[in-house]
């Protein structure tokens, strides 16, 4: 019996999806063996959001050769997309599979005759989809349903469109079977993920549609949609979080800047006045929402007036948390021809301000609930406490004793204290 091994860098689109491969490699009798311990093959499903995750798989690769030789490399996903066959020069790289036939790894690697290197990669076309199998998630307590994948929107700074080809969406009653099989299998939060999930449309449905449809099922506890682009929410969806208990409080909806010049030329389709007024209505609507968002600091021509506007937006917006992206230039991204490139110590001089003020925030958000009870699903055990989060994304931690095996529960706790980014609890 061959044994391979998964490493996911990314998105949570990555992680669904390597959740069923590993499906279909161990219905091929392929054994799973835990990541950076000796197997035959090794898969790594790559990022190329930033120039970091390039460097990232370069690194990943370096070790996985430094020590276990003898392992058989497949790098499938975005990178591969867009680096072929650069990619298939490294050390021990014997596959090289873009997105399009990436979920067929399985009987590609089984039907293999010899050590040639293969390098499959075509263009990704634009038509609805089916997965086969269902990416039950050995190592995480909430599972990631994908609906969608790709996208039209070509923001100048982003190569996902070329890695990820056009937005498409999965067939409905594809979604509904997996997320039935999900349940059974024990997960009690699904998360609904995708390239760009806002733009699902499948024989005159919607992201609304996939979400009531969801909520439907009896033994789903809760539903969290993850990052979604802020002219894609329907205002129905916030109504829903407020009257659905399932439908978690909790909304990552990325601003990347807060300066209408810079959104413009980053051809974001929105004005700073026209997002707040969207995040200002869900925060009203939905009480204890917990908003995040995400941020790209440096963009070209990005000057210290237009962050200055950033930084004030921040500080008096409903949103609750960021992540803090240094800009890097991406192959076949339009920035990549912009002028007035921001140094690379002014852009870190910046991301320091934001991501110390996104501390300041997510704390003062956390302290708003001390002395609350909510119910908290717990997903791991580390370091001698119970970890998980509530339905607002609050990251909770119960000390761990003989009698409280919380994994995959969802307990009442009452909250006590903040701990570094956790909430401490006790159980009652």
């Amino acid at each position: 019996m061959k044994t391979v091994s998964f490493y996911t860098q990314g998105c949570r689109l990555n992680q669904a999806e390597t959740a069923t491969l590993e499906k279909s490699f161990e219905t091929l009798q392929f054994k799973i063996t835990p990541f950076g311990q000796p197997t035959d093959i090794v898969v790594i499903n790559t990022c190329t959001v930033t120039e970091n995750g390039d460097a990232d798989t370069r690194r990943l690769i370096n070790k996985i050769n430094r020590v276990q030789n003898e392992s058989k490399i497949a790098l499938i996903g975005c990178q591969s997309q867009i680096l072929k066959e650069k990619l298939l020069t490294y050390q021990n790289v014997h596959w090289v599979v873009g997105n399009q036939e990436k979920m067929n790894l399985s009987q590609i690697i089984a039907n293999a005759k010899d050590d040639t290197p293969q390098l499959i990669v075509s263009k990704i076309k634009r038509e609805s989809f089916t997965i086969n199998g269902t990416g039950i998630d050995r190592h995480h307590t909430r599972a990631n349903l994908k609906i969608q994948d790709g996208c039209d929107f070509y923001c100048a700074f982003c190569t996902i469109p070329f890695a990820r080809g056009p937005a498409r969406s999965r067939v409905f009653d594809d979604i509904l079977r997996e997320a039935k099989e999900l349940i059974a299998a024990g997960h009690q939060e699904l998360v609904i993920t995708g390239i760009n999930v806002g733009t699902y449309d499948y024989e005159n449905k919607t992201i609304t549609d996939v979400i009531n449809a969801l909520l439907e099922l009896d033994q789903l506890k809760r539903l969290r949609i993850s990052s979604i682009e802020p002219t894609t929410i329907p205002k129905d969806i916030i109504m829903l979080m407020r009257d659905h208990p399932k439908l978690c409080r909790y909304l990552h909806i990325p601003i990347q800047a807060g300066s209408d010049d810079i959104l413009k030329a980053m051809n974001r389709h929105y004005t700073i006045a026209e997002f707040r007024e969207f995040i200002e209505f869900a925060y009203e609507t939905v009480p204890d929402i917990c908003i995040g968002t995400d941020i790209i600091v440096g963009f070209p021509g990005e000057t210290k007036a237009h962050f200055d506007q950033t930084v004030a937006h921040l500080m008096t917006l409903p949103i609750h948390y960021f992540h803090v992206f240094s800009y890097s230039e991406r192959q076949m991204a339009r920035s990549k021809k912009l002028n007035d490139q921001v140094s690379s110590n002014e852009i870190a001089q910046r991301s320091k301000i934001l991501r110390t003020l996104s501390q300041k925030k997510r704390q003062a958000f956390y302290k708003s609930f001390l002395g609350k009870t909510l119910p908290v699903l717990f997903e791991q055990e580390k370091n001698g406490y119970w970890q998980g989060y509530t339905d607002n994304f609050l990251r909770i931690c119960v000390k761990k004793n003989d009698h409280n095996n919380f994994k995959n529960k969802i307990v009442m706790c009452q909250l006590k204290g903040i701990e570094n980014q956790y909430i401490t609890s006790i159980s009652v």
